[in-house]
């Protein structure tokens, strides 16, 4: 793949592709398993039924993002797939806030690998999962939670993967968070494009206060966009995570997030920009002494805060 285009986000593969990521699995087992993940994580899950599927942040009392995961409700359980955070420091979290009286117990951190199709009419949104034949994995809609030593179905093996740059290229196009890059102690849900993972009416829970002030005050004040620059031959190296972004007038409007350059020495990435430069089609990454333009847009996967 060479996106040589004038926008690489229109960039497409020619046929379904795999792309395939690993994930932590924690499994939480007992009758207080789903009290547990509702109080301590962004979606609304006491509700939930055997089979249900839903996708949650995992959060700090702040509300900053530890972790993307999808659910999966099982009778006297459920899993947690960590498709994106911290393994490690997401089970600490839990563990700690789990008491003797609690009729739950927490399950070794697992390692597994989550396989999506990209090139063909989406997964449907979450709504209930089925286990694979033969069990180790679970289907989410044509996608697939696998344990590492489960075998990939034949199905599945037999779809040619995405090339890293595409991978890369894809993620950078949906706006999907990446940890450690998007993922961390400085942006919350709303201002990563993650408010369909957010419940506002399902009571208390770890980092609700801040995010139901956010949203009844209007107070997200930056948003995450893409972002994309022409080859540059002055400085080719020179675009960097946490390089400043600014308007024409030099106020500042942001910083970058991700970055890569692609084949063609384009660059692509996510920058989290401020509420006053959203819609500005073009701001300046400094660098040194120069302003490189880049030209902005909203992630195709976004979901605009409330």
């Amino acid at each position: 793949m060479t996106p040589d285009r004038l926008s690489p986000w229109a960039w497409a593969p020619p046929g379904p592709r795999r792309l395939e990521q690993p994930v932590s699995l924690l499994h939480f087992s007992g009758p207080d398993a789903l009290r547990v993940l509702h109080g301590q994580t962004s979606q609304a899950l006491q509700d939930a039924r055997p089979g249900d599927w839903r996708s949650t942040c995992c959060l700090s009392p702040t509300a900053r993002l530890r972790g993307l995961a999808e659910v999966l409700v099982e009778l006297n359980g459920a899993w947690l797939a960590l498709t994106a955070g911290d393994g490690s420091a997401v089970r600490t979290a839990f563990d700690r806030v789990l008491f003797p009286a609690d009729q739950v117990e927490l399950g070794p951190l697992l390692a597994g690998r989550w396989i999506r199709l990209v090139g063909q009419p989406p997964t449907p949104p979450p709504g209930a999962w089925r286990p694979l034949e033969g069990g180790g994995g679970w289907w989410l809609g044509s996608d697939l939670l696998l344990a590492t030593d489960t075998p990939l179905p034949q199905t599945l093996a037999d779809v040619p993967p995405l090339a890293e740059e595409e991978a890369a290229l894809w993620r950078l196009q949906q706006g999907e968070p990446a940890w450690p890059e998007e993922i961390n102690d400085a942006f919350n849900p709303f201002e990563l494009g993650l408010a369909d993972r957010v419940s506002l009416n399902k009571g208390c829970y770890v980092g609700q206060e801040t995010l139901a002030k956010l949203a009844s005050t209007d107070g997200v004040k930056q948003q995450l966009r893409r972002w994309h620059a022409a080859p540059w031959p002055e400085a080719p190296q020179a675009l960097a995570v946490g390089l400043l972004l600014q308007t024409a007038d030099g106020t500042r409007a942001g910083q970058i997030t991700s970055c890569r350059q692609l084949a063609d020495a384009s660059w692509v990435g996510l920058a989290m920009v401020r509420r006053q430069a959203l819609e500005s089609p073009t701001l300046g990454v400094v660098v040194d002494t120069a302003v490189v333009p880049v030209s902005l847009s909203r992630p195709a996967a976004f979901s605009d805060p409330p």
